[in-house]
């Protein structure tokens, strides 16, 4: 007898259609799967036949053949466990055929007929919801404990099932599910904790501040230069708490890459908070980028609308380094391998820290620098001049004096500063409403004539800065989506040449030595 039920799989964050074809024929006992499966995947004939003889249904003594359709597409993950059953035991007669259309079946399976959760699930139920296939008519029966996940994104209806006992009385008619509505009120609740470091407690570094908060209302990449000690990370670290809150969509989008990477957390179904990553100097390009043989998402997908802090920038790996260029530029990463391409988002801020030599001290007031000039010269061309240009703001964090770290005065917290960051980012909602783009730094050169008008003292004062600092035409495009975000910050509807000058300003820094 022959058996056809519809599952999903995925390749990066997208997902495919597939059929479990299951066939039933006489012979010596044998179960083949076939249909370009992986190791993960062939391994299911043991879970699954332990499962099923494990849950009281007969098992076969016959030839079993199962296909997973389209062939020439590789499958890999544990997510076929239970399509496989469910066409094993229609197939058999022990579940009525005609109960598996409209349905699409993930989940994997342990040896005694459980389900087990599995990773993106989010993606899932997102692919099916964009192909159109909407309302109660499509069903997707997957693990209980994956429910909640994947009903989040809406437009079909899900059913968690917490074995196959389950799974074959609700077939059969004899057992409700619950429709796990997905109490997005109550996950939304716990957006924000009070546990973040606050900006208050950072003591001086005005400019800095002023750097860290240009670059959180426009989305724009900043590097931190100063000597050891003068507070780079401990600025860096309390970006989350200036970061505008993420829409409901930027949260689908942000838990569909971690759900995919087998990253989310069980008791948060939905990520409420920006990422933020921080990976060691000695991160690999495949755990940077991502990689494997079934490519898996690296830290600037992880980031995605979120923060790459990378300390230590220059001591990063040159492939690591230069291979930032493209996820900075496209906002996306794309890993090609033999057999596949995979494509992952990676739309992210990146924050960069260095000191301004190998020893620290070059330009120290008080510390004399031990480096010779070769010395530094090699050590800041690590940061090659194409990737230098596709940072927004260059901010130096210069040494405090003792008085700076005697006084007692508190900066201006992290809250006040947040405020002014959601409005320029309501500003930039409202100007870029009907379009992909989502923030400034997001905007390419055919946006800035329209979004972006200069005047002719700001575009004269431009031109003297091109000439004279020896910039790149992108390093000009970024000066202007700079200076839009100081305007917006500032409530003004265009950009004035104290906004162009600042934005200047940001970019004057790598070329003083």
């Amino acid at each position: 007898m022959l058996s056809k039920v519809k599952t999903c799989a995925l390749i990066g964050v997208e997902g495919f259609d597939v059929f479990v074809e299951t066939d039933i024929a006489g012979g010596l006992p044998n179960f083949n799967i076939v249909g370009l499966p992986a190791p993960s995947v062939k391994e299911a004939r043991e879970r699954v036949r332990a499962a099923i003889k494990n849950s009281g249904f007969h098992f076969p003594s016959q030839r079993i053949t199962v296909n997973l359709a389209p062939a020439d597409l590789r499958k890999d993950g544990s997510a076929f466990d239970l399509p496989i059953a469910a066409g094993i035991l229609a197939a058999t007669g022990q579940i009525p055929p005609d109960s598996l259309g409209g349905k699409v079946f993930v989940g994997e399976l342990s040896l005694n007929g459980e389900t087990r959760e599995i990773p993106g699930v989010m993606a899932i139920a997102a692919f099916l919801k964009e192909r159109g296939e909407s309302g109660k008519a499509l069903q997707l029966i997957l693990p209980r404990g994956n429910a909640v996940e994947a009903a989040l994104p809406g437009g079909i209806a899900v059913r968690g099932v917490s074995n196959l006992l389950e799974l074959a009385a609700y077939l059969k008619g004899e057992l409700t599910l619950e429709d796990p509505e997905a109490d997005l009120d109550y996950i939304l609740a716990g957006e924000r904790k009070n546990s973040q470091p606050d900006f208050k407690e950072v003591k001086g570094q005005l400019v800095a501040k002023r750097g860290l908060e240009v670059a959180a209302a426009g989305g724009h990449n900043i590097l931190l230069t100063g000597p050891p000690g003068t507070g780079k990370t401990m600025l860096a670290r309390r970006i989350p708490s200036i970061l505008p809150s993420m829409t409901l969509e930027e949260k689908l989008e942000v838990t569909k890459v971690h759900s995919v990477a087998g990253l989310l957390p069980k008791d948060k179904p939905l990520l409420n908070q920006r990422p933020f990553r921080s990976p060691h100097h000695s991160a690999t390009p495949a755990g940077i980028f991502g990689g494997g043989r079934n490519p898996r998402p690296g830290e600037v997908s992880l980031a995605h609308l979120g923060v790459l802090f990378m300390d230590e920038f220059p001591e990063y790996s040159r492939e690591v380094l230069e291979g930032l260029r493209q996820p900075l530029e496209d906002g996306e990463m794309v890993i090609t391998r033999a057999e596949i391409a995979v494509r992952y988002p990676s739309r992210f801020m990146l924050v960069a820290s260095r000191n301004p030599c190998p020893c620290g001290y070059f330009g120290h007031p008080r510390h004399m620098c031990r480096c010779s000039e070769a010395q530094i010269r090699r050590y800041r061309i690590k940061s090659s001049g194409p990737l230098m240009d596709r940072i927004d703001l260059h901010v130096e964090v210069p040494s405090l004096e003792y008085n700076d770290l005697e006084s007692g005065q508190k900066g201006e917290s992290s809250a006040r500063i947040r405020e002014r960051v959601e409005t320029a980012r309501g500003l930039q909602r409202e100007r870029f409403k009907g379009t992909a783009i989502d923030c400034n730094a997001s905007m390419s050169h055919r946006h800035l004539q329209e979004y972006c008008p200069l005047g002719k003292e700001a575009k004269n004062l431009l031109r003297r800065a091109f000439d004279s600092l020896g910039l790149s035409m992108r390093a000009h495009d970024r000066i202007i989506k700079v200076a839009r975000t100081i305007a917006d910050l500032e409530g003004k509807k265009n950009i004035e040449t104290p906004h162009i000058a600042e934005a200047i300003q940001y970019r004057s820094e790598d070329r003083k030595f």
